[in-house]
């Protein structure tokens, strides 16, 4: 008796783990982005290694402390970029507000770096960037306004972050680059997401993602 019980129990664990594993979702893998046309490519990490020669170039700027941010401020950290300036009023403050969600979710997440670029650097002074990001209650800890050259900036814009979606490398340093979209960067400096920092469904997605690449 006692055997057949056991082998019924047994049977029993069984059937239900393999109910479990066939009802287990599947792990969400993001695409990478390689091109200014945002194809979306399904990789491995190992895959990617091989396929995914794109990432953001070397850059160095000022944020709104004066601190000078390189590329080293984010090695090894997942991170968000979008293009904004301060005396926009139409679609940056907007930006702002909803990426402000992001900053609050992972606010004591070392591992999490939002960087917003100046496209009027020339306007946007380090002092006007704190006086934004104090007004928008922008921590430095997590969140850099960066200034710096003009043409560093938007040759980074374009050619790093693909920032005007459709447009490419079409548009030189000339030409101004206004853009609602936000990007998501993993650790080795992929391009793994892009965002309508406008839309709050968009920002919602952009947190979700956030968390799947931290448990890559």
């Amino acid at each position: 008796m006692y055997q057949i019980a056991f082998l019924r129990n047994s049977i029993a664990i069984g059937f239900s783990l393999l109910i479990f594993l066939q009802c287990k979702p599947e792990s969400k893998s993001l695409p990478y982005y390689n091109t200014p046309d945002f194809t979306p490519l399904f990789l491995s990490q190992q895959g990617a290694e091989k396929e995914i020669t794109h990432t953001i170039d070397d850059f160095s700027f000022t944020d709104q402390e004066g601190k000078t941010i390189t590329q080293k401020n984010i090695e090894g950290k997942i991170h968000v970029a979008n293009f904004f300036f301060t005396s926009c009023g139409s679609i940056c403050p907007v930006m702002t507000d909803h990426l402000s969600k992001v900053q609050r979710t992972f606010l004591h997440d070392t591992s999490i770096v939002l960087l917003s670029y100046s496209v009027t650097p020339w306007i946007d002074s380090v002092s006007k960037l704190n006086s934004y990001g104090v007004s928008h209650h922008i921590h430095a800890d997590n969140w850099h306004l960066l200034t710096g050259k003009k043409n560093d900036i938007y040759n980074l814009a374009r050619t790093s972050y693909f920032a005007e979606e459709q447009i490419g490398f079409t548009k030189d340093s000339s030409d101004f680059l206004h853009t609602e979209h936000v990007l998501l960067v993993d650790r080795q400096k992929h391009i793994r997401g892009i965002y309508n920092a406008t839309l709050q469904l968009d920002i919602q997605q952009l947190i979700a993602d956030i968390q799947v690449l931290k448990e890559e």
